[in-house]
C-alpha cells in the first residue's frame, strides 16, 4: 500500500541521511522525498512516499519518532489530505506534432515554459494520476527529458471546501 508520510524535523546537518538510512536499513525504498524549510528556518518538513503494509509503516513511524531531531510524524494514509508534485517534460515538437503537444498541455492546464525548433518544455503541477496521464499521452510523441519534484502533502483543514464536499458524499 502507498503511504505518504510527513516528518517535521529540526533543520540540522545529517537529518536527511539518518531518516533515509532508517528506511534503507529496513529494506524499504523511498519512492519520493521532498524536503524544505518551514516558516521557521530552524525547522524543515519532509514528505516521504513509500510502499509497505500498515504494520511495517507503523514500525517505521515509531522509529522515526525516536530520532532526537524529529518533532512530529504523520502518516496521511487514510486521512483527508492534499498532495501535489511538479514535473518538467521536454517533448519532441515537429511540424506534425506541435499542435498536439499544445492541445495536450492545454487540456491538463500545463504551461509551455521553453520552446526550441525541435522541442517544447512543459511544466505541470498535479497529483500522481494527473502526471501519469500526461506522460502517457506524451510518450508516443516522444519525451526527450523529464524531471519530477516528488510529492508534497498537507492535511486538509476540517473547514476546507474539499473536506465539506467529501463529508456530504459520505
Amino acid at each position: 500500500m502507498r503511504h505518504v508520510i510527513s516528518v517535521l524535523v529540526e533543520n540540522e546537518f545529517g537529518v536527511l541521511s539518518r531518516i533515509s538510512g532508517l528506511f534503507s536499513g529496513r529494506g524499504f525504498n523511498i519512492e519520493s522525498l521532498s524536503v524544505a524549510e518551514t516558516t521557521d528556518t530552524n525547522v524543515s518538513k519532509m514528505t516521504i512516499v513509500t510502499h509497505g503494509s500498515d504494520e511495517i509503516i507503523e514500525q517505521i513511524t515509531k522509529q522515526l519518532r525516536k530520532l532526537v531531531t524529529v518533532m512530529k510524524v504523520t502518516d496521511f494514509t487514510g486521512t483527508d489530505f492534499v498532495d501535489r508534485e511538479m514535473v518538467l517534460i521536454t517533448v519532441k515538437a515537429t511540424e506534425g506534432t506541435r499542435s498536439e503537444v499544445l492541445s495536450i498541455a492545454d487540456i491538463f492546464r500545463a504551461k509551455i515554459i521553453d520552446v526550441s525548433p525541435k522541442s517544447y518544455t512543459v511544466e505541470l503541477t498535479g497529483d500522481e494520476n494527473k502526471i501519469r496521464a500526461i506522460l502517457e499521452l506524451f510518450k508516443p510523441i516522444g519525451i526527450i527529458d523529464m524531471v519530477r519534484t516528488g510529492t508534497v502533502a498537507i492535511a486538509r483543514s476540517d473547514k476546507s471546501i474539499g473536506a465539506k464536499k467529501k463529508e456530504k458524499e459520505n
